[in-house]
């Protein structure tokens, strides 16, 4: 439903009636390297990337046809067929192509497909690259049902397929142990998530008797804000378990067992990004619900900071790129949570973030791929000498998430601190400062793995390192995401373009200025920037970086082992289940079990022992009732007497 008119319009032309293609090309292309057998290794992999790239093709297409209508003309609903008929309840399979699934199909499939071409020569020597490349089919498939389903239960289809891409491509290699673990734990944590998003699906269907946005928003207008408020809440359970928001961020890190364009595409473009959406998407809920709203901005603010300090002990460069993505989406929620104006600066944010965090994630293989797939930065040092690209991309995706302008970062991160601090009361100091420190902490983490990796006082290689540049198909996908780091923030930032562009989903609210000016703003950020680079410049470019991490403090202790969220996981959850579940086993075992067990017993040697008494023999019988009739005679006397 747009914001401006209500509805949604019937699909019209071949374009728009046809956007069910944009799924069933990747969907197509994961059959076939699925089901073809051992007979397309040789050349499946370039199938893989031609389905991604043409789904990328009719999203363009799809884009423009958009771009050429009126704000109100950009809504349009495309059936697909009957999907369930139970009694009262009837739901239509549709899609939704508007200008917020738009956006997300763009970056979806742009990112994805340049991630397809660079895993061609990263996993060239995988004997199964095949499937590999048909699990990112699935993947770009899954995703794309998910931002363009036209109801609550098709997005948990696609959620659900999100879900499963994500546990195939994490314990891809996992002839590990660790790595299967990984994907387990990811898979696990996630489930929690849906049960938050599987509650509020049922509550939609109890407060407005349908799943479908057009209905729930509609419903929502006139829902008291109770209701509201319990959706919202479940939504957002659901967003921290896709979006690795806390309480339930803790498999984020482990997710890096996967191959590292694996990384790229879950914590740029595709799987973390779904919580933003659907918080987006359902804004007329949290619209009518202030307290859910809070609950989103309190999430995003804690998650922020909580990656940013995770961030500044991580050795493993993957793992620090991994929190960097956790404080990122951090952003993103709280600037969800603020409202239609944060909303729309929460995509802008996370489309930018989309380029220069892949970049740097291919960066980081591109780095593994010239050092003996080490990953410990600690061994690294003065590579931008001998990897002068992969460098050179590297340093426009720092430049960017730091917020330096003109980089993509400063367009929209800087937007959400400024929203941040709009408000009354303790909110905009609180979420604003936060925000504010957040940036500060981002440019000391990204700064040190910058140092660390490609500069510094001397080279810490392991002899048997030879580092390299990576082959072209690694390094031009790199170039052009490093080119969307440097300008795509500055392309829709100078005009205000997105924000147009999302009006008609989001509706138009007035920009309300901050409770500081907006150059005192934006001149502490920059100078908070150009502290945490100071500092880790100091740390790690001008000082020896020892190859065995220093014990360091408390902080930097708890740091490394993630702020002990796997240890409160364990001692809340964990052994609790485990020991709950030791106590059913042994009731049921000695109890249930047990009972049955011993009145079987009772009755089976009771019946041995009077099987005895049947011998077979008239004799015994006789003497048997001799004894019986003395017995009896026995005791009638001794009555008597």
């Amino acid at each position: 439903m747009t914001a401006e008119t209500g509805v949604y319009h019937a699909a019209e032309g071949a374009v728009l009636s046809n956007a069910w293609l944009l799924i069933a090309l990747p969907a197509l292309g994961a059959a076939i390297l699925l089901l073809g057998g051992r007979r397309l290794d040789k050349w499946g992999h370039w199938l893989g990337v031609l389905m991604s790239w043409a789904a990328f093709a009719w999203g363009a297409l799809l884009f423009f046809d958009l771009l050429g209508r009126s704000g109100e003309e950009r809504a349009f609903q495309v059936h697909l067929f009957e999907w369930i008929n139970a009694g009262t309840f009837s739901l239509d399979a549709g899609l939704l192509v508007d200008p917020l699934s738009i956006a997300f199909v763009l970056l979806v499939t742009f990112v994805g497909s340049l991630i397809h071409v660079y895993s061609v020569a990263y996993m060239e020597h995988d004997p199964d690259r095949r499937r590999f490349f048909a699990y990112l089919n699935l993947f770009v498939a899954s995703m794309l049902l998910l931002v363009l389903a036209d109801s609550y239960l098709l997005l948990f289809v696609g959620w659900e397929g999100v879900g499963l891409a994500s546990y195939l491509l994490i314990g891809f290699w996992n002839h590990n142990p660790a790595y299967a673990t990984a994907a387990k734990k990811a898979f696990i944590v996630n489930r929690v998530g849906d049960i938050g998003m599987a509650l509020a699906i049922m509550a939609m269907f109890t407060a407005f008797g349908s799943v479908t946005f057009a209905d729930v928003f509609a419903g929502a207008e006139a829902a008291g804000e109770t209701k509201l408020t319990v959706i919202g809440l479940l939504l957002l359970v659901g967003a921290c378990g896709k979006s690795a928001q806390f309480p339930l961020q803790s498999w984020l890190g482990d997710a890096m067992a996967g191959p590292t364009p694996v990384s790229a595409l879950i914590h740029a473009a595709t799987m973390v990004t779904a919580g933003v959406y659907l918080v987006v998407r359902s804004m007329p809920v949290y619209v009518g619900a202030p307290d859910a709203q809070l609950a989103v901005v309190i999430i995003g603010a804690i998650t922020l900071t909580y990656g940013a300090i995770v961030g500044c002990a991580k050795d493993d460069i993957k793992k620090a790129l991994a929190a960097s993505t956790m404080s990122q989406i951090g952003y993103m929620m709280l600037a969800a949570g603020l409202g239609p104006v944060g909303a729309a600066f929460a995509i802008f944010h996370l489309l930018t973030h989309g380029f220069f965090k892949a970049g740097m994630f291919l960066g980081a293989g591109s780095v593994m791929h010239g050092m003996n797939d080490s990953v410990n930065m600690r061994t690294f040092g003065r590579l931008s000498g001998v990897m002068k690209v992969t460098w050179a991309t590297f340093l426009l995706g720092w430049l960017a998430i730091l917020g330096v302008p003109p980089f993509s970062g400063f367009w929209s991160k800087d937007k959400i601190i400024e929203t941040a601090f709009v408000g009354d009361g303790w909110r905009p100091w609180v979420f604003g400062l936060a925000a504010l420190l957040g940036a500060a902490v981002t440019a000391f983490y990204m700064s040190r793995l910058f140092f660390m990796t490609f500069h510094g006082k001397d080279k810490r290689w392991a002899d048997d390192a030879h580092p390299h540049e990576s082959p072209a198909l690694m390094t031009i996908p790199m170039v052009i995401l490093a080119l969307g780091s440097a300008f795509l923030g500055l392309a829709l930032g100078v005009t205000n373009a997105l924000a147009h562009w999302l009006e008609p989903v989001l509706g138009h609210e007035e920009h309300h200025e901050p409770v500081l000016p907006i150059p005192v703003l934006m001149g502490a950020t920059l100078v908070l920037v150009a502290l945490g680079v100071l500092l880790a410049w100091r740390m790690y470019w001008n000082e020896s970086v020892p190859q065995t991490a220093p014990r360091g403090s408390l902080l930097t202790r708890a740091a490394r082992r993630d702020l002990f969220q796997d240890d409160v996981n364990e001692g809340l959850f964990m052994r609790p289940g485990q020991y709950l579940t030791r106590t059913l086993v042994f009731v049921d075992n000695r109890g249930v079990d047990g009972a049955v067990g011993g009145l079987a017993a009772l009755i089976g040697g009771l019946g041995g022992r009077l099987r005895r008494v049947q011998t077979g023999l008239v004799r015994s019988y006789a003497a048997s009732m001799l004894a019986g009739v003395v017995i009896l005679l026995g005791g009638v006397l001794a009555v008597r007497l």
